[in-house]
């Protein structure tokens, strides 16, 4: 099979279960780190009661109504049960005929009871009914709550038994199914006109959107809105997320004003392809008939350019105060599953056919970096020569989306220090727009800056690691909206190289038995390693028991070569799952050892098994350059061909050995001499240097066999064979052989 073929098959199926073919994939997320909550952190109700929770009452919003999603104008709800103008309504689980709550300790069966007498001598019983009592029963599952006549019983049979002493026995129901309960339902209003959206299950984001028209935009999948699966480890497909307005009061216009609906779609986009049985569906609500139609839908397809929808509304229906609308998705519903995205929602009245211009100067992605290469580097790496690690290629994307060429203007990038400005660059306006006269109609523009010669560093900051913000602003002068017309990222100076922005897009990795990962790396100076952070993500399969080793390879050539270091057999790593942006698992070398590299060097792992091991793929930064992948135990690489960066960071040792308490070993302290060996029974250890400590031993299996604090093994009780001794003070496993 073609290598191109092949990488082209893998990307279209991305949805399907991970092949096992020796080679490099990508895969869908099954969960969203970036908004997943901790189980325990997700505020949900128990799903069998409504018990203190609350209903909102949504303000209701004026026309127009607009969002091209460069903030967040989602509805907060975090009202507390002493707010001003809350009520409530606690409701009773039972209630007699009246509507009376019967008493906290009622509890009844629906099964049918009964009094049994027993007459021992003839050998004979008879069982008499209880009269059933008629109450009422709610559901406590939903609010408002229908109580339904019910016939209940007694939670105990009456055994009577004639001719004996204490002859009547009451066996009671363990856990009866009809007991009293309640539950309180709080009530309060939401007032924030410039919030539009009431639902959260919908994804507002900055990355995931091939070319958007401006900062931000509305991504739909099969994830709800804490990052978590619709249908966890199912082929279930189903409508997933929503996004539904407030209320609008449509009742001050008419269709006579030509009230039009328009919106920007795209699918795919970064993420998965909607197949064509998946579909984007926008509805309207018509209140009077409590009714939401279809008026607008789209089948899945491969990414494109944004498509506009253009929808004159004229149905007297909508016309009234309480109109919403709504778009949902269709899809599979067991993770970050056929993407939709949506940009520039827009219902006015007094419009026209004709009114499709979106008058709109903006950022289409925020910029990343102003490093030279990296998105963060050590602090103390950058501080030597600072000037010269600002990148000469800082990727700034804008686009003009209206119908008229707009003038040229310089843009301009503000470095900001704990909230004060320490200094700006100039984005020139030649080369912002690629030498145009001026910014072309309905054109994106990529331009690469110079920044070398700047810097962040002065003598004042002398720290370990800092943080700045750096805003970036780019206008022409008839721009409708200037929301996204500036970005504000952060520079980020910590103790590690990074390639990415801390958000995963889809999950990577080679396929195959034995399968290497390397990372190139070329730091600005020499210095130590002392492990790696990685961003694993939850994909197709469940790969977080399977096996792999850290590995530091040098350079040979533009390739891995040498390995500087890698985890020891019987110590393999499995990925560990962080949920939220920008959250790696780390793993240090074993025996908090450093590896010193001087300069190229790459870090990744020789997985065990075939299966993928899904470490997180940033595919807004490309650098598939510094990927590399062997599928021939390391003996070739192949550079990978999926854009992106993949998410694994290497750790350096810096300036903040006092901090994670870490040492260098020296030669002596390595030297370890185990003899007799190989030996009938008993082994010394003799240390060149230091003080003993353990020894761990373990057979040919890898099973734990003996700890030792003593330097002597005997192994005299156990059958002849290989054993394995590691000794913490050294980066070593040394391998016994007893006769």
């Amino acid at each position: 099979m073609a290598r191109g073929f092949f990488l082209t098959l893998v990307v279209g199926l991305l949805t399907h279960t991970t092949s096992l073919a020796q080679w490099e994939e990508v895969g869908p997320l099954t969960a969203n780190p970036h908004i997943q909550k901790e189980s325990s952190n997700i505020l949900k109700a128990n799903p069998n009661t409504f018990d203190s929770t609350f209903i909102y009452a949504p303000d209701t919003i004026a026309l127009p109504v607009f969002d091209e999603f460069s903030t967040n104008k989602f509805q907060v709800y975090n009202a507390d049960y002493s707010d001003a103008g809350v009520t409530f309504d606690k409701v009773y689980k039972l209630l007699d005929m009246s509507s009376v709550p019967l008493a906290s300790d009622a509890a009844f069966t629906m099964q049918q009871t009964f009094k049994r007498t027993i007459n021992v001598a003839e050998g004979t019983f008879f069982d008499e009914a209880f009269t059933p009592t008629q109450i009422r029963i709610g559901s406590l599952a939903s609010y408002p709550v229908t109580h339904v006549p019910t016939n209940v019983y007694p939670p105990f049979y009456i055994y009577d038994t004639l001719d004996y002493p204490n002859d009547v026995d009451t066996i009671w129901i363990p856990e009866p199914d009809v007991f009293q309960d309640s539950a309180t339902q709080f009530f309060t209003s939401v007032n924030d006109p410039d919030l539009i959206w009431l639902d959260h299950h919908a994804y507002h984001n900055y990355s995931w959107a091939v070319e958007p028209w401006s900062l931000g935009v509305v991504s739909f999948d099969g994830l709800d809105e804490n990052g978590i699966p619709y249908a966890i480890n199912t082929t279930t497909t189903g409508y997933a997320d929503y996004l539904t307005s407030k209320p609008i009061d449509m009742s001050v216009t008419s269709a006579a004003d030509s009230v039009y609906f328009s919106f920007l779609w795209q699918a795919e986009g970064f993420g998965d392809i909607p197949e064509t049985g998946d579909s984007l569906v926008l509805e309207f609500y018509a209140k009077d008939l409590d009714q939401w139609n279809r008026v607008w839908s789209v089948n899945g397809e491969g990414v494109s350019s944004f498509q506009q929808g253009h929808i004159l509304i004229e149905n007297t229906d909508y016309f009234k105060r309480g109109f919403q609308f709504r778009f949902k998705n269709y899809g599979g519903l067991s993770g970050s599953l056929d993407h939709f995205h949506i940009d520039y929602v827009n219902l006015r009245q007094f419009s026209g056919h004709q009114d499709t211009v979106i008058r709109d100067f903006a950022f289409v992605y925020p910029v990343h970096t102003l490093l030279e290469t990296f998105t963060s580097i050590p602090w103390d790496h950058y501080k030597t020569d600072p000037g010269s690690k600002m990148s000469s290629n800082v990727h700034v994307v804008v686009r003009n989306s209206d119908n008229v060429p707009e003038n040229e203007e310089n843009g301009s990038v503000s470095l900001v220090y704990g909230g004060v400005e320490e200094g700006s660059f100039i984005l020139d306006e030649n080369t912002l727009n690629n030498a145009d006269l001026n910014y072309s109609p309905w054109t994106t523009y990529h331009s690469f800056h110079d920044f070398t010669g700047g810097a962040f560093y002065d003598e004042t900051k002398p720290g370990l690691m800092e943080e700045f913000e750096f805003i970036s602003r780019a206008t022409h002068q008839n721009s409708n909206f200037t929301l996204n017309d500036s970005t504000i990222s952060k520079q980020y100076f910590q103790n590690y190289y990074s390639y990415d922005d801390g958000s995963a897009e889809a999950a990577y990795g080679p396929t195959g038995n034995q399968a290497r990962l390397a990372i190139k790396y070329t730091p600005y100076e020499a210095d130590s390693l002392i492990g790696a952070m990685i961003h694993f993500v939850q994909s197709v399969d469940d790969v977080s028991d399977k096996l792999f080793l850290l590995t530091v390879w040098a350079d040979n050539g533009g390739v891995p070569g040498t390995v500087l270091y890698e985890d020891q057999l019987f110590f393999p790593r499995s990925p560990e799952y962080r949920i939220g942006k920008n959250l790696f698992s780390t793993y240090y070398f074993l025996d908090t050892m450093k590896v010193h590299v001087g300069g190229t060097f790459y870090i990744g792992w020789r997985q065990f098994g075939p299966e993928r091991l899904n470490v997180g793929l940033d595919r807004n930064i490309i650098n598939n350059d510094k990927t590399f992948f062997s599928v021939d135990n390391g003996i070739s690489w192949n550079e990978s061909q999926i854009e992106g960066s993949v998410m694994i960071r290497p750790i350096f040792s810096t300036s903040l050995d006092p901090l994670l308490g870490i040492t260098m070993k020296t030669s002596e302290e390595l030297s370890f001499v185990l003899y007799p060996n190989p030996t009938s029974g008993v082994v010394n250890i003799r240390m060149d240097a230091g003080e003993f400590t353990t020894a761990e031993v373990r057979n040919i299996q890898g099973q734990l066999i003996m700890q030792v604090t003593d330097p002597m093994i005997n192994l005299s009780d156990y059958p002849s064979g290989v054993y394995f001794v590691r000794i913490p003070e050294s980066s070593k496993t040394f391998k016994l052989i007893k006769h």
